[in-house]
C-alpha cells in the first residue's frame, strides 16, 4: 500500500508513519513543517509544502499516485481557536478542502481523518460512543466536525471513501524514545506536567478543582500515540478492502483525574511536581471518556499501551532524553 501522510511530522503523524513502514507499506510525508519535525521522520521520504497549495500537492498525487492518504495536517489548540477563529477555519477546513478537491481530481478516493473528541463538546452520557450529539464547545471541535460532515458529502457525491477516527486524549511516546511530543507552546497536561518535573517550568496548574467529579479536578481519557497508530493501520486496510466510509472513537476506555495524573507523574519520575490551583477554562467538560468498542468489534482494534502507567512511563523517557524536543 502506497499512503502519503500530511502533517507526518508532527507527534501522531510521525508515530503513524513509524508504524506504516513497519507494516511494510510504502509512505510519503508531506508537511510544512511549520509544527511538525523533519528529524521525526528521519529516513522516510519528506517533501516540504502546504497542503493549501493545490500545484504542488497536485503534483505530488500524479507523482506518487498514493492509494490512500492520511491527513493529520491541522492546527490543534483548543484555547487559540477561541481568539483565532479565522485561522482554525482557514487551515482546518479551507485546505482540507483543497486537498479533497485535488483527491478528487486525481482519482484518489481513500482517506484516513485526524478528528477529535472534541466534536462532542458536553456529553450528556459517559462514556461517549459515535452515536452521541456532537456540540462542539469550540472552534478547533467545530472545525473537526465540518470536515467530517464535508467527507460525508464528497462520499454521497464523489464516491470518496473515508474513515474518520476521533481521538480523545493522546499521550504518551514511542518506547524506543527516539520520537515524542515537541509542540511550542506546549498545552496538554501529561507533557506540562512532565517539563515541571524536568524544572522546565515552575508549576503546574490546575483550572479548576470543583467539578463533580471525586477530587474535584477534570476526568479525561488517555490514550497511547502508539495504539492510536495501529488504529490507523487498521483502518487503512478496511479502506482498501472496501468495507466503506465509518467514524470510529479512540480512547483507552479509562478516566483519569488530574491530581491522579499528576500523582502518578511524581512516583514515575521521582520528583516532586508544584502544583497552583488555578480557576476553571470557559468549554472545559467535567468528564470525557470514550466507549471505544466499536473500532474493537469491526476491526478487533486492542490497544497495549494506554495504561496510565505505559502512558507517563514512555513520554518520561522522552521528555528525559529530549528536555529541548528535536534540539537535544
Amino acid at each position: 500500500m502506497k499512503v502519503l501522510v500530511t502533517g507526518g511530522a508532527g507527534y501522531i503523524g510521525s508515530h503513524v508513519v513509524r508504524a506504516l513502514k513497519e507494516s511494510g507499506c510504502s509512505v510519503t510525508v508531506y508537511d510544512n513543517l511549520v509544527q511538525g519535525h523533519a528529524e521525526a521522520v528521519s529516513g522516510c521520504k519528506l517533501i516540504q509544502a502546504d497542503i493549501g497549495d493545490s500545484v504542488a500537492l497536485s503534483s505530488v498525487l500524479k507523482d506518487h499516485k498514493p492509494d490512500l492518504i492520511m491527513h493529520f495536517a491541522a492546527y490543534i489548540q483548543v484555547a487559540e481557536s477561541m481568539v483565532k477563529p479565522s485561522e482554525y477555519y482557514h487551515n482546518n477546513v479551507g485546505k482540507t478542502l483543497v486537498l479533497l478537491d485535488t483527491m478528487i481530481k486525481e482519482g484518489i478516493r481513500n482517506i484516513v481523518f485526524s478528528s477529535s473528541a472534541a466534536v462532542y463538546g458536553e456529553p450528556k452520557k459517559i462514556p461517549v460512543d459515535e452515536g452521541a450529539r456532537c456540540a462542539p464547545a469550540n472552534v478547533y471541535g467545530e472545525t473537526k466536525l465540518m470536515v467530517e460532515n464535508i467527507m460525508s458529502a464528497y462520499e454521497k457525491a464523489y464516491g470518496l471513501n473515508y474513515v474518520s477516527l476521533r481521538y480523545f486524549n493522546a499521550a504518551g511516546a514511542h518506547p524506543d524514545g527516539d520520537i515524542g511530543k515537541d509542540h511550542d507552546p506546549e498545552t496538554q497536561l501529561i507533557p506540562l506536567v512532565l517539563m515541571t518535573a524536568l524544572g522546565l517550568r515552575p508549576c503546574i496548574h490546575i483550572f479548576g478543582s470543583d467539578y463533580s467529579t471525586p477530587d474535584g479536578t477534570c476526568i479525561r481519557d488517555y490514550v497511547h500515540v502508539c495504539d492510536l497508530a495501529s488504529a490507523h493501520i487498521l483502518t487503512a486496510q478496511a479502506l482498501m478492502e472496501g468495507t466503506g466510509s465509518h467514524i470510529y472513537n479512540l480512547g483507552s476506555e479509562q478516566g483519569y483525574t488530574v491530581r491522579q495524573v499528576i500523582e502518578t507523574s511524581c512516583r514515575i519520575t521521582g520528583k516532586k511536581i508544584p502544583v497552583m490551583d488555578a480557576p476553571r477554562r470557559p468549554g472545559d467538560p467535567a468528564a470525557l471518556v470514550a466507549n471505544s468498542q466499536k473500532i474493537k468489534d469491526e476491526l478487533g482494534w486492542k490497544p497495549e499501551f494506554s495504561d496510565l502507567e505505559s502512558i507517563i512511563s514512555t513520554a518520561w523517557k522522552w521528555h528525559k532524553h529530549h528536555p529541548g524536543g528535536y534540539r537535544d
